[in-house]
């Protein structure tokens, strides 16, 4: 039986999807996957993904939402 472990659960503000992000790890075995399930009303989208493709996915993230961070906090100075 496969195991399954929630990391964690929230919903987004604009277009109240729901996301979770899981840690997988199969009976058959092989290595442990994040598992990210968005939920949108009654569709479901399931990425299960490796540690280098979460590693990127998250490195990109971040340096996305601190630009935008940055280009706020510049445009309120001006």
């Amino acid at each position: 039986m496969d195991h399954i472990t929630s990391l964690d659960k929230f919903a987004v503000p604009v277009g109240r999807q729901e996301i979770e992000l899981q840690q997988i790890e199969y009976a058959s075995g092989g290595m442990p996957q994040l598992r990210l399930r968005i939920r949108e009303r009654s569709r479901f989208t399931v990425f299960d993904i490796d540690l280098q493709t979460a590693e990127r996915w998250g490195r990109a993230m971040i340096a996305w939402s601190q630009a935008q961070a940055q280009a706020q906090a510049q445009s309120g100075q001006e």
